[in-house]
C-alpha cells in the first residue's frame, strides 16, 4: 500500500479549511492568481466566508450554505479558495460542473454539503 491513509488525508485537509475561509466565484479560470473574479452589481458582489466540516473519508464538505450575489450580464464559471474577504491569499479554484449566467443580478447559492474537496 502507497500513499497517505485518511488520518494522513485529514491532516491536511485540516489545514486547507483553517486556511480557505472565504469562497469566491470567477468568470473564467481564476489560474494561479485568482484572477477574473466577479465584480459590481446591486447588491455587490463579495467573496463568502465558508464554514467546513470535519473531514471524514478523505474529503471534506461546506457545513452551510454559501450565497454569491452576481451581477447581470455575468456568466460565472469556477469558485476559488482565499485565506481573506480581500486581498489574502489566493489556495487554487475548481471549475464548476455547468456555467451559470446571469442576464440581471441574481444570487448563486452552494447548498450545505455541495462544496466538497478529496485527497487522493
Amino acid at each position: 500500500m502507497a500513499g497517505l491513509v485518511n488520518a494522513g488525508k485529514h491532516t491536511l485537509l485540516s489545514g486547507f479549511t483553517a486556511s480557505a475561509a472565504y469562497v469566491s466565484v470567477h468568470t473564467a479560470d481564476p489560474g494561479s492568481s485568482g484572477s477574473a473574479e466577479v465584480t459590481g452589481g446591486s447588491p455587490g458582489y463579495a467573496r463568502k466566508s465558508v464554514t467546513w466540516a470535519s473531514p471524514a473519508s478523505g474529503s471534506v464538505s461546506s457545513a452551510s450554505a454559501v450565497v454569491f450575489d452576481v451581477p447581470g450580464s455575468t456568466t460565472i464559471s469556477y469558485l476559488g479558495y482565499w485565506s481573506a474577504v480581500s486581498s489574502g491569499t489566493f489556495y487554487g479554484s475548481r471549475a464548476l460542473d455547468t456555467s451559470q449566467t446571469y442576464a440581471t443580478q441574481g444570487t448563486y447559492t452552494i447548498n450545505s454539503g455541495n462544496l466538497t474537496e478529496t485527497v487522493t
